[in-house]
């Protein structure tokens, strides 16, 4: 093996060791967008992310865009009411509030809420990709992470994203943050080559590939599935010992978890 090959397989080494480090357990549940659903709060809203703070769950994701005029925003969609975002100024963005009265929040004012009385949740950041360009995408990227860093956030979070060229540019200027891939078109030997850390994949492809469940355990690749809402499907991920399981319901994970025991 060349030495360059075997540097790359110890960074990922000690990647995962100071991930599991931090208290993760198998089946830690990952509120998808915060905790929203049961009491019909704003998707990727403070309140969301608050509430699954406060259900002291390992994780809550939430989605990053950057505005035309470079605010980093937190939104699923590319557009908000109907505005699209990458071509909208953050000043016209919140004149429109989310449903609880809350405006649009920045990544800012995001992470300074998930820092707050915050000992065991996972910030699962998730970098858009652009829908103007890849370098817009990768710009985008590198500006969530120093923001995170001058936050003093980065060792309680994670990055996401289903562009792979937006996780291989952050891996460039951090060799030991936690990525994980998101479109599950890679095999976990193949996003281990690129130092990425984890799979994270909707669980219907995990179900296609149940190989690539004992191929990520046996290269410490982390295993992440979304967005699993049923409790047949939770069922079969919990069996399988996932790292994560990424849901909509977290509530009704945590009762799966509970009869499993």
């Amino acid at each position: 093996m060349k030495i360059s090959n075997v540097f790359q397989v110890f960074v990922l080494l000690i990647i995962t060791i100071i991930f599991h480090s931090c208290g993760v357990e198998k089946n830690a549940i990952v509120a998808h967008r915060g905790a929203w659903k049961k009491n019909n709060l704003p998707e990727n809203s403070i309140a969301s992310l608050r509430h699954a703070i406060d259900l002291k769950l390992q994780g809550s994701e939430f989605d990053v865009w950057r505005t035309a005029d470079d605010s980093l925003v937190i939104n699923h969609d590319a557009h908000y009411n109907k505005l699209l975002i990458e071509e909208t100024n953050y000043a016209d963005l919140i004149t429109f509030k989310l449903a609880n009265g809350e405006k649009l929040p920045t990544l800012h004012e995001y992470i300074t809420e998930g820092k707050k009385n915050n000992k065991h949740t996972l910030l699962v950041c998730e970098i858009k990709p652009s829908e103007i360009s890849k370098e817009r995408g990768k710009k985008t990227a590198l500006l969530t992470v120093e923001t995170i860093k001058k936050l003093k956030a980065d060792k309680i979070t994670c990055y996401i994203s289903f562009d792979y060229d937006i996780l291989k540019k952050i891996r460039e200027v951090d060799q030991k943050t936690v990525l994980q891939y998101l479109e599950g078109n890679k095999s976990p030997k193949e996003v281990k080559l690129d130092q990425i850390s984890g799979v994270d994949y909707h669980f219907s492809v995990f179900k296609k590939h149940p190989e690539w469940i004992k191929e990520a355990k046996e290269n410490n690749i982390i295993l992440n599935a979304w967005t699993v809402n049923e409790a047949s499907d939770m069922d079969w991920i919990i069996d399988h010992k996932f790292n994560y399981i990424t849901t909509n319901e977290p509530e009704l994970l945590k009762e799966r978890l509970k009869g499993k025991k």
